[in-house]
């Protein structure tokens, strides 16, 4: 799995067991490979108004397409990228094909995911070079929480409080280092008051006005160094990752698609991507790991909540984190409301 994302970053054609040699069309560095079939994401399918396309119910499935020429990098980017849609407005007619290797195919749109490049791939393409090799079934084995493990941890004062610990995290075949940052002193007799907040470099750094992300991370800082002055205590868990799991590039993708009238769901399904793909279950290994099975969680989202209380996380209160809102993330929170469930007023 390790390779195989540092093959499709640096644009290295990937091949799964019992299935056919897949190039990544973003990032490919074979200028002559071509081949007669393209695997999208079924979202991606609808905007290119396939004729047989199917039930675009699951807007990341892949779809498997072709057309009356084959394709070639210059011909497929434009197909794979919805940014280049206004300057490149013709494209096809294409076909929908059937997907003999369907578990690979899903398995790749996945890969693509967590490479953070567009998920669109030339099947099978003649003069691309060797493929990295793998099989499906890895990607649950990287995905396993059990490979998490503590790396280190250091004393860490911080703005909001000067008696804080922090803790690193991180699986040996996985790049991301994931971190808890612990405020007061750690006790088995009151649960904490957790926040899962997942990295967004715009937000958190850059102090980005079209989310909410930088005002809640400082916000919640606050309510435990509240806590901790209490004699409480509370635990941020720093998620890397960024854009709801599709990473930065893809996300700033986003952004543009935003600018163009899309909402945010719209914009992630129109990239061929998830509207939300990030690990829950591995903030509940990070849990594991620190000893704590029982929190009271702060957030407006019922699916925080489910999947860490699947996970084995007991959740004793939910604990409303809404903050103002302003001209530039208005519609990111309504949509936040109305299309991702967020119990927001």
């Amino acid at each position: 799995m390790a390779r195989a994302i540092d093959a499709l970053r640096h644009g290295w054609p990937i091949a799964m067991d019992g299935g056919p040699s897949l190039l990544p069309v973003e990032t490919a560095i074979a200028a002559n490979a071509k081949a007669d079939r393209m695997l999208i994401s079924s979202a991606r399918a609808a905007t290119l108004k396939l004729t047989n396309q199917r039930d675009a119910a699951a807007p990341h499935a892949p779809v498997l397409i072709r057309g009356a020429d084959s394709f070639d990098l210059q011909t497929a980017l434009p197909i794979a990228d919805p940014a280049l849609d206004l300057a490149n407005p013709l494209k096809g007619p294409f076909k929908a094909d059937a997907i003999d290797w369907q578990d690979n195919a899903v398995a790749a749109m996945e890969l693509a995911r967590i490479a953070g490049i567009l998920p669109a791939f030339l099947v099978n393409p003649v003069d691309a070079g060797e493929a990295e090799h793998l099989a499906a079934s890895d990607l649950d084995h990287w995905s396993d929480t059990i490979n998490l493990a503590i790396a280190t941890r250091a004393k860490l004062p911080v703005s909001a409080s000067k008696d804080a610990q922090i803790v690193a995290f991180r699986s040996a075949d996985d790049i991301r280092e994931h971190v808890a940052l612990i405020i007061g002193e750690q006790s088995s007799e009151r649960e904490p008051l957790v926040r899962l907040h997942s990295e967004c470099l715009t937000g958190d750094i850059l102090g980005s006005l079209k989310c909410d992300c930088g005002p809640q991370l400082d916000a919640a800082l606050a309510a435990m160094a509240d806590q901790a002055d209490k004699g409480g205590w509370g635990i941020l868990l720093y998620m890397r990752q960024e854009g709801r799991g599709i990473g930065l590039v893809n996300k700033l993708r986003a952004y543009r698609l935003q600018d163009q009238g899309f909402d945010t769901v719209d914009a992630n399904q129109r990239l061929g991507l998830p509207d939300e793909a990030r690990d829950f279950p591995l903030a509940a290994r990070m849990l594991d790991l620190l000893g704590v099975n029982a929190i009271r969680l702060m957030t407006n989202n019922p699916k925080k909540v489910a999947a860490l209380e699947a996970a084995g996380i007991t959740i004793t209160e939910r604990v409303q984190h809404q903050l103002p809102d302003n001209p530039h993330n208005r519609r990111y929170l309504e949509t936040k409301r109305d299309r991702s469930g967020h119990l927001l007023t």
